[in-house]
């Protein structure tokens, strides 16, 4: 009987201590983690990315481009000005003085061969003659108006064929021994489309003593009229090609945490990928290490991105 009795309050005593310990536990000890919380929210916070519509994409001007083989090109840079090629420009004058009896085409239009542009009442026979286009062109220039007195001294319109223009480069001496005719050169246009690429054709035997520099020049096919004569472009002259089996643009390059990485599009979500790399030129770097081919990343504007992976990685810290 004693013996039992004396069962019962061992039992009871360690009963009573095993509930005392669990009640000094953390609540978290045998609790395994729920979704979206625990473990895996501290990886998202850390390590995780920002969700980016494709409207909120476009909004922040951020450029895609796809990791691919490239050819990357040692290369120096150039600076210079897109002409009308003068090969293809025509002024056009009246043969006989007269007075302007009717504008026909303005700047900016296009011609045909032959278009009529204006017509001339002659002064010397009084009979009108007109004044035609002898090429298919863009008129940009014109000096004549209604009523106007005009004579051979003047041409009237000048008629261009854009179809090709020129780049004109001013080369500065320490790099002309660098450049020859048949150099490919590749000309941003900076209006956000691709490098043009074309050949130096010209170079001047000459120099500019104001500049201490010499022209040299490329002509370029512009079917589309995507290159206006007047504007500035940048071009870069090749020296070396080297093909590589994957790089990306220079400015999809950020530091994330100490970390070079790059942050590539999955859905709607962009992931920061650490990547090793190896040789650059100005335009693309080689990757060894991080990326795929066909993996789509965030070129420009790319710090976006970076910005908004910090706000969703502050908001998950508070």
């Amino acid at each position: 009987m004693k013996a039992t009795i004396r069962f019962l309050l061992l039992a009871v005593f360690f009963i009573g201590a095993g509930y005392a310990t669990m009640k000094m536990l953390p609540a978290s000890v045998g609790k395994a983690p729920s979704g979206g919380h625990g473990h895996g929210e501290e990886e998202h916070a850390h390590g995780g990315g920002a969700v980016m519509s494709d409207a909120k994409v476009a909004a922040a001007g951020i450029g895609l481009e796809t990791a691919a083989p490239a050819v990357l090109r040692d290369a120096f840079k150039i600076n210079g000005v897109l002409q009308p090629n003068q090969e293809a420009v025509v002024a056009i004058t009246p043969r006989f003085p007269g007075v302007v009896r009717s504008v026909v085409k303005r700047i900016g239009d296009k011609v045909a061969k032959n278009d009529v542009l204006a017509t001339v009442e002659s002064n010397q026979s009084l009979t009108v003659y007109e004044l035609r286009s002898p090429i298919a062109g863009t008129i940009i220039d014109r000096q004549v108006t209604l009523g106007e007195y005009v004579s051979e001294q003047k041409p009237a319109f000048v008629v261009a064929d854009l179809s090709s223009v020129w780049a004109d480069f001013a080369i500065p001496r320490r790099d002309l021994q660098r450049i020859k005719v048949g150099d490919t050169v590749l000309i941003d246009t900076e209006d956000g489309g691709k490098p043009v690429e074309a050949k130096v054709s010209y170079l001047s035997p000459v120099g500019a003593s104001e500049t201490q520099s010499a022209l040299a020049r490329a002509v370029i096919a512009n079917p589309e009229g995507r290159l206006r004569p007047g504007l500035f472009v940048a071009g870069r002259v090749v020296m070396t090609e080297k093909p590589v089996e994957l790089a990306i643009k220079l400015n999809a390059l950020q530091t994330l945490e100490n970390r070079t990485v790059v942050f590539v599009r999955s859905g709607e979500k962009f992931e920061p990928r650490d990547v090793e790399l190896g040789q650059r030129d100005g335009e693309h770097v080689e990757v060894t290490f991080g990326l795929e081919p066909g993996d789509v990343y965030a070129a420009k504007n790319s710090f976006v991105v970076k910005a908004e992976i910090g706000k969703a990685t502050a908001a998950h810290e508070h």
